[in-house]
């Protein structure tokens, strides 16, 4: 089943997705998303990174799209380095999270990404991190702080890392307890689970910039790969999964692509764009 005519909005995620597994936009993909730009489409990035992770992404694609960040909770103008919204996790609720987390995940660690006006807002550190918990990615830009002060601010997300769990357990154990306070997801399967505030999801976000740009939701193409993919597949018009994706997108998709090894996002837009 493909859209019944050119979409007005693409919104894919990066990682698994839109980029290769070398973490680069191919060339192929790159022109494909390029020509459908020209084209006058708007093209959108829908990602779990935060903001200050954009700029890679910028620099593989060749232009400066609008960012939904953080599952959802921030929309970034890459372009003018702008945060144009985000929705944030209240101090009581990351607290109370935050218990729960350790009576449910026993030997689990935190973290917090915080959120200012620009990628690189150097006012307050962006992310924190509590002693016990391990990266779950190399080369992390985190700050090192109490458990205590982990919880001391808003934040966009919340990060529970437990090393030898599979994500899908950790939101099984705390999803339940969570009860709709917040919402739990997951991007990797390798122990760490995110948690944004209720009812922030990257559908949420893409909503909210569709919206800006005058978008309807069946006019809209969606990409990815992982369950934090998943409620913004749904509300797309047409919700493409890639061949590497997890079992719940596959299961939600319109479509199911190449692989991201494969230029999988550029199969799909070369039927309207060569």
């Amino acid at each position: 089943m493909t859209p019944l005519a050119k979409p007005r909005l693409i919104a894919s995620d990066v990682d698994g997705t839109l980029i290769d597994p070398d973490e680069r936009v191919t060339a192929r993909t790159r022109a494909a998303v390029a020509a459908a730009v020209a084209d006058g489409v708007s093209f959108v990035l829908a990602t779990g990174r935060p903001p200050r992770w954009i700029a890679p992404v910028v620099d593989g694609l060749g232009f400066a799209p609008l960012a939904i960040c953080g599952n959802g909770a921030v929309v970034y103008d890459s372009g003018a380095d702008r945060v144009l919204h985000a929705e944030s996790v209240d101090v009581e609720t990351l607290a109370w999270i935050a218990d729960l987390a350790y009576d449910a995940l026993p030997g689990c660690g935190l973290a917090a990404e915080r959120i200012g006006v620009s990628a690189h807002d150097a006012a307050t550190p962006q992310f924190v991190s509590s002693p016990d918990y391990e990266h779950a990615w190399l080369n992390p830009d985190n700050t090192e702080v109490s458990v205590e002060e982990v919880v001391a601010e808003p934040a966009i997300k919340l990060l529970i890392r437990l090393p030898g769990a599979s994500s899908e357990e950790m939101r099984a154990a705390l999803s339940p307890l969570i009860a709709g306070r917040a919402d739990v997801t997951y991007s990797t399967n390798n122990g760490l689970i995110e948690v944004s505030a209720p009812g922030v999801t990257k559908a949420s976000g893409l909503a909210r910039v569709a919206q800006r740009l005058v978008v309807p939701a069946e006019q809209i193409v969606a990409f990815g790969d992982m369950p934090n993919d998943v409620p913004m597949l749904q509300m797309a018009g047409h919700g493409v999964a890639m061949k590497n994706a997890h079992p719940d997108a596959l299961a939600v998709a319109d479509e199911v692509t190449a692989s991201n090894a494969d230029d999988g996002v550029a199969r799909v837009l070369e039927r309207w764009w060569t």
